[in-house]
């Protein structure tokens, strides 16, 4: 484990894990929530407390689909679902370029062409983790470049576990939410509007939601009037999605920057899907910014 300390907040890094987060507390508060998913197997049971999405995020149906009028199949990665699901940079070792004591930066060559990974995805990336621990807040880059000597489609974000309260509530804007179908994959788009969406600071409360939001302004809201303190995020434009996940047996609410729809690559129709088509050596990059704001003096 790498951990990273500036005053008062602590971070911990797990790069052989995923380069997934351990856990981020702030004056001896955990801010995200160590959850075990046996599902994800490739994260052996461990608790994390955030990942990387790349080179996509959340679902492809059934882990086929077409790109340039070529099929391919990825290999099952998720025990309770037929999809391919976030992509393969939770599944593997990071490597660490740098790290000091409020700055580590991650990188991790995907290479098709060696073992099985081309069954984790067929094209060859290079992806850089950088996280910068700030007194109040944390900074999280996501780059990936495409290595490979063809185009390919990719998408990236991040999913954190925050830590869920009888209080908490969640504030954003969207353009509409993506309604789900049996299989979980997105089916219509869903005007932004009603009592049930959060254009306005809500009570997350029962509410129970595995949805991608289309149209995302960029910037999120978290409050916890209890604890007194807002969590705000804000991310660059690259990321123009918003994946929510909250069900009330569970500890964490999951409030997601991501570039892509679900299954965004099996519907290339839809123009802002959010998937980023790279010409080899091309590279999309951007920052997702977690800002803490005591309400209390």
């Amino acid at each position: 484990m790498i951990e990273l300390k500036l005053g008062e907040a602590h971070l911990g890094l797990l790069p052989a894990l995923g380069g997934s987060l351990a856990f981020w507390r702030l004056r001896g508060r955990d801010l995200l929530v160590p959850t075990a998913d046996p599902n994800l197997v490739a994260q052996k049971n461990t608790p994390v407390a955030g990942y990387p999405l790349l080179p996509f995020s959340n679902r492809i149906a059934n882990g086929a689909f077409s790109f340039e009028g070529i099929p391919y199949q990825l290999a099952h990665n998720f025990v309770s679902e037929p999809h391919a699901i976030h992509g393969n940079g939770w599944e593997r070792s990071w490597e660490v370029a740098q790290h000091d004591a409020e700055r580590a930066i991650l990188y991790l060559d995907h290479d098709p062409a060696k073992g099985n990974d081309a069954a984790q995805w067929p094209f060859a990336y290079r992806a850089v983790l950088s996280f910068v621990l700030h007194r109040e807040g944390l900074d999280v880059e996501i780059l990936l470049a495409n290595r490979d000597t063809r185009a390919q489609p990719l998408g990236m974000g991040f999913h954190p576990f925050f830590a869920r309260s009888d209080d908490m509530t969640l504030q954003f804007g969207a353009r509409g939410m993506w309604q789900n179908g049996p299989d979980m994959l997105p089916t219509t788009l869903q005007p932004y509007e009603g009592k049930e969406f959060f254009d306005k600071a809500k009570l997350v409360g029962a509410t129970r939601l595995d949805n991608c939001f289309a149209g995302w302004d960029g910037k999120a809201t978290i409050g916890y009037p209890s604890a007194g303190y807002d969590l705000t995020i804000e991310a660059d434009t690259a990321f123009s999605h918003l994946v929510v996940f909250t069900a009330p047996e569970k500890p964490f609410v999951a409030v997601e920057a991501v570039t892509n729809m679900n299954n965004a690559i099996n519907h290339p129709e839809i123009l802002e899907n959010g998937l980023h088509v790279l010409a080899p050596g091309e590279r999309i990059s951007g920052v997702i910014r977690y800002r803490i704001t005591e309400q209390r003096g």
